[in-house]
């Protein structure tokens, strides 16, 4: 991954908690109890409002609110959140992370008991655990395995893959993923590769240079036995990207596939091996920083990739949430995702959790992505395994020692979307008052979801409205909630 340049804080101590089944959040004695959520009348009845809060001091962590939240009339100046829903956007595919193999090798060495009760938390689709919905996974290793490989590292070319092997990966991740689908089947996995086999590379390396022109048919099917092979194992790929970050030289492994290098090889090489093989994969173009929004949109004005390519997917190391926009506003008929951003270790929670919640969770849907998935969805203490020049820094979701599991920033900044937006929810439309971003959508069992986080320092009355009607709230500086009604 490419390390940002613009701001982290590196002072603050993990909050550690033993494991424990589903959402139940443990408080802690730092910072203010909040207070109680101002009403609008005296409330009658059960809450017509849920909120879910997370406190930037962690007095509260992703813990259901004892408020109760009535729609009625009121004459308050305070200001308001429209949410419409009759005003519809983009179809959401769902939330979560990359599983890589570090994340797999860290969990498999639980204890069976430990293990299932943490997968359970964090993939079933109960009322007690995140639903975690969407996964990346690297086609071969990432920078986030103990080390480099791929699915045919021969000693020379080997241009028709006789030793192509998934066997690198059935030591623990394949079981690992397939321990996930056990508790839902249904999560959408993107698989991504860091690097061709260096055989087929300019440099001859897991480092760096480019795939060989030669090799582009063999690469296409390199990626056909990848797909068919998962199946074998039980696991359907929904999509893939084409080169994790092909702009980006310097991490273990990397590879740079150019703009123009990858129409040629999707209209020429992947597309038609896709279609030859009956295999309905997506393909998503680009894969890396917002700051070159002119990559994708280079794919998609090439005639014979265009029909081959859903959409494009971006990462926030460079550039701005609104270049998403700007390559949906040039072809509205691709989709946009967004695959990856880290957090830097050891993390600053109050910091984190709310740039994370605004910056990808609110600001990812409201330019048309279907998607928010956070980088490493567990490390353990070290911040590995990671691969020699891999990322030294990254901070799961997750941090796990032995059987003890910390839930980091990115944990709870992606709970508080994928808990209630199912795959197939709807974004809707609402306005932005200052300090208040924000994103709705309407879920498909017909309840409404509003995320709002206050990026103000002090504490932040409001209302919601729908359907005329309105809720008066109020968030701290920092915090951030999730209503669900």
């Amino acid at each position: 991954m490419t390390l940002p340049t613009h701001f982290r804080c590196l002072a603050s101590l993990f909050l550690v908690l033993s494991l424990f089944g589903g959402c139940q959040k443990e408080n802690s004695p730092a910072g203010p109890t909040p207070t109680p959520t101002p009403t609008p009348t005296t409330p009658t009845g059960p809450s017509q409002v849920a909120q879910w809060l997370t406190m930037p001091d962690k007095s509260a962590l992703f813990a259901r609110q004892k408020v109760n939240l009535q729609f009625g009339t009121n004459t308050n100046q305070d200001p308001t959140i429209i949410v419409d829903t009759t005003q519809t956007y983009q179809t959401m595919d769902g939330f979560g992370y990359t599983f890589t193999g570090g994340s797999a090798q860290v969990m498999s060495q639980m204890a069976a008991g430990s293990r299932a009760e943490l997968l359970k938390e964090l993939f079933a689709t109960d009322s007690t655990s995140l639903g975690i919905s969407y996964l990346r996974v690297s086609i071969g290793a990432s920078d986030l395995n103990d080390q480099v490989y791929t699915y045919d590292d021969s000693n020379s070319p080997d241009p028709t893959l006789a030793n192509f092997s998934l066997a690198p990966d059935q030591a623990y991740f394949i079981p690992m993923l397939k321990e996930i689908l056990a508790v839902n089947p249904n999560i959408k996995i993107l698989g991504s590769p860091w690097t061709a086999p260096s055989w087929m590379k300019s440099n001859n390396s897991p480092k760096g240079g480019s795939l060989k022109p030669e090799y582009y048919d063999a690469y296409a099917q390199y990626f056909v036995k990848y797909i068919q092979g998962m199946r074998a194992a039980g696991i359907t790929v929904d999509a893939v990207t084409l080169q994790n970050e092909p702009l980006n030289p310097n991490n273990n492994p990397s590879m740079v596939m150019q703009a123009g290098e990858q129409a040629t090889f999707i209209k020429k090489h992947v597309g038609p091996a896709f279609r030859a093989a009956n295999i309905s994969t997506k393909i998503i173009a680009y894969d890396h920083n917002a700051d070159q929004p002119n990559y994708p949109i280079t794919v998609f004005n090439d005639a014979g990739a265009r029909p081959f390519v859903d959409g494009s997917a971006f990462h926030l190391y460079g550039g701005t949430m609104d270049a998403l926009t700007t390559v949906h506003d040039a072809y509205p008929g691709k989709n946009v995702y967004f695959t990856e951003q880290w957090t830097q270790a050891p993390g600053n929670f109050a910091a984190d959790v709310t740039w994370h919640a605004n910056n990808l969770l609110i600001a990812a849907p409201r330019n048309w992505s279907r998607n928010v998935l956070e980088w490493n969805l567990a490390n353990d203490a070290a911040f590995g395994p990671h691969t020699t020049g891999g990322c030294t820094q990254c901070l799961g979701a997750i941090t796990i020692s032995a059987n003890t599991v910390t839930r980091n920033p990115a944990y709870y900044s992606v709970a508080h979307a994928s808990k209630f937006v199912r795959p197939g929810s709807v974004r809707v439309a609402t306005n932005v008052p200052p300090n208040l971003p924000n994103v709705a959508y309407k879920t498909p069992n017909g309840k409404r979801v509003l995320m709002v986080v206050n990026t103000g320092s002090t504490l932040q009355k409001f209302n919601i409205q729908f359907k005329g009607k309105e809720v008066s709230t109020s968030l701290y500086g920092g915090a951030v909630a999730t209503y669900i009604w």
